[in-house]
């Protein structure tokens, strides 16, 4: 645990994240953001507990780290209707996309410009489960055998929320949808790097996740093989996972660019209200490769 004037930071015992307390989010003066967007870059992962933030609070606290991208200013993934009543529609497409996103991934790489991170919010949580789970790639770029890193060094793949969701077997409506649509129906499919540089601290992470598919120059059968391997090996070691098991009022912001994440199971018969704010990539460096 170290203080640095501002706040306190006690890394997790794990190759990443850190919670932070003795800070409100609310009250963020220039000085003490300086020195929270710099543990950022270096945990990946922050955890602030009991914050409570509003919907515009956590817009505000969002928005210190960069635009955020229109559609998902701060959005309510929820099993919760309007009406206050649980999604039980065996079709609901929400649910599809919630079920789907218990799969390992990052945001927005189905989408011309990635993200750049996400603040992420506990309002009702079931009274187990329901966790939130989060993966260093950084970790794992490391952790690869040098043949392994060459292989893939120059290897890029096609990543798509749509291709995705079929092969679970989860597609989306195309007409009444319940979910709001954003990354289905992509006109280009963006083709991604299957090797991450950060572009503020210069290290170097495996970028797979559920949305990644196809490499170029590999049959079908061995870039389906390739990517399951790589995201086997990147979750295999516990000291690069990290799963959060939340508190209403709990805050946290994760570094799109070096972390994988996933929802965890819980019992659908029990509310779960999380309030997501996605954080727009800088085009210079989170624009997929030109084809």
């Amino acid at each position: 645990m170290q203080s640095t004037g501002h706040f306190t930071v006690a890394p997790l015992e794990k190759s990443f994240g850190a919670v932070v307390t003795d800070l409100d989010l609310r009250e963020l003066d220039e000085a003490a953001f300086d020195d929270l967007y710099a543990a950022w870059l270096t945990y990946g992962l922050l955890i602030f507990p009991g914050q409570h933030l509003s919907k515009d609070e956590q817009m505000t606290f969002a928005r210190r780290f960069g635009d955020l991208i229109e559609e998902l200013k701060a959005v309510r993934i929820s099993n919760v209707k309007a009406d206050g009543s649980l999604r039980d529609a065996p079709d609901d497409d929400m649910m599809k996309i919630i079920r789907g996103n218990m799969e390992w991934h990052q945001d927005s790489t189905y989408m011309p410009v990635q993200a750049k991170g996400a603040v992420f919010s506990a309002e009702v949580v079931p009274a187990t489960q329901g966790d939130t789970a989060f993966a260093d790639m950084r970790d794992a770029y490391d952790a690869l055998d040098a043949e392994t890193r060459e292989k893939i060094g120059t290897l890029a793949a096609y990543h798509s929320l749509e291709h995705s969701q079929k092969r679970m077997g989860a597609e989306t409506k195309q007409e009444n949808s319940e979910y709001i649509g954003y990354g289905i129906n992509v006109g280009e499919v963006p083709l991604r790097p299957l090797v991450k540089l950060h572009p503020e601290t210069g290290r170097k992470a495996l970028a797979v996740g559920r949305h990644a598919f196809g490499i170029p120059g590999l049959s079908e059968a061995e870039s389906d093989a390739l990517i399951d391997e790589l995201n086997r090996f990147a979750v295999a070691d516990e000291r690069r996972t990290y799963q959060h098991r939340w508190t209403a009022g709990d805050v946290v912001i994760w570094d799109n660019r070096c972390l994988l994440h996933r929802a965890c199971e819980w019992d659908f018969s029990e509310p779960r209200v999380m309030l997501h704010s996605r954080i727009a990539g800088d085009p210079e460096t989170e624009l997929a490769l030109a084809q």
